[in-house]
């Protein structure tokens, strides 16, 4: 990394925040150890950030704040809290998400804003505050909601997931998976046999809203509001006008969210706008994953679109008369 370019030094900086070997391990796992192909994946890594200005993408909130509201609505995620290790706990509304308030290209925006954030703010403030470097994060995802329309999202999903696996690798140390309905569980028998088990044993399919596991690795406030309440599901009240919003951590008013937005807003030098105006998406290209990641995303599709047609099948024969 020594003899690369200067910008892509410069942007490597963004990168590392001053954990440069720990930054390399984490390239390094994501190509299963393979020096050659972890250093390309890292140099392609950086000039995709140079490419599409992910070092100042901070500075570019969305806005004006009402239609940044409607991206905060329609793609749930937010931080609940700390485990007792003092990793971050993201929670994500995975099923009840709609991606339907803005383009595809505002919500690539808001993620990887999301994620800037939470590598450039909230994992160095972490570090400081544990005395101990803290690199990754856990994540919580709620199922509840989740139909066969979901297929609609595939795409958008696929593209988050493509700038996550190249760009972000290693960066979520375990993801929960609650309040799983029939879909999912049908789609995972059939996805599980095709990940890597570096993958494999990052997920954790919890009973119901998974509170008890939870419970274990961090404090009750901490726990994303879908996970406080016995049994399974959290209901159609789980998007961002459900509950307190200082519980709540995917509304706009939650604290997380109030200082994410405002910290971008600080780094822009605007305001908000005395007249509604609206600041176009900015445009990030997304390379293609990697060929097993292709095929992950395929299979999935497969699966939802057999489910779907089964439905399809399923409701169109109860419409039958059958006579003598």
């Amino acid at each position: 990394m020594d003899q690369v370019d200067e910008p892509l030094k410069r942007t490597f900086k963004n990168v590392h925040q001053g954990y440069v070997v720990e930054t390399l391990e984490r390239f390094l796992k994501a190509r299963e150890g393979n020096v050659t192909k972890a250093h390309k994946m890292l140099v392609d890594s950086l000039q995709w950030r140079l490419q599409n200005g992910i070092d100042d993408i901070l500075a570019k909130p969305i806005i004006p704040a009402n239609f940044y509201r409607g991206v905060r609505d329609s793609q749930l995620i937010g931080l609940s809290g700390y485990t007792r290790e003092g990793l971050p706990v993201f929670a994500i509304g995975a099923g009840l998400s709609t991606f339907d308030k803005a383009s595809i290209h505002y919500y690539v925006q808001s993620h990887i804003q999301i994620n800037e954030y939470r590598d450039r703010v909230i994992l160095p403030a972490a570090t400081k505050r544990n005395g101990k470097y803290i690199g990754k994060c856990v994540k919580v995802l709620d199922m509840s909601g989740l139909k066969l329309s979901a297929l609609n999202q595939i795409k958008l999903l696929t593209t988050i997931s493509t700038v996550d696996d190249l760009n972000y690798p290693e960066k979520t140390i375990t993801y929960y998976i609650v309040n799983v309905p029939y879909i999912f569980s049908a789609c995972w028998k059939v996805v599980k046999p095709l990940l890597q088990e570096r993958t494999k044993l990052k997920i954790r399919v919890l009973q119901g809203g998974g509170r008890d596991e939870l419970l274990k690795i961090m404090d009750y406030p901490s726990l994303p509001h879908f996970c406080r309440r016995d049994g399974s599901g959290s209901g159609s009240g789980s998007g961002s006008g459900a509950g307190n919003s200082n519980d709540n951590c995917y509304s706009l008013d939650h604290p997380f969210h109030q200082e994410l937005y405002n910290y971008m807003k600080e780094l822009s030098g605007i305001d908000e706008p005395k007249e509604p105006t609206k600041q176009g998406s900015i445009h990030v290209e997304v390379p293609m994953g990697d060929h097993e990641g292709v095929e992950l995303h395929r299979t999935l599709e497969s699966e939802l679109m057999k489910l779907r047609t089964r439905k399809s099948l399923s409701g169109s024969l109860e419409k039958v008369k059958i006579s003598d």
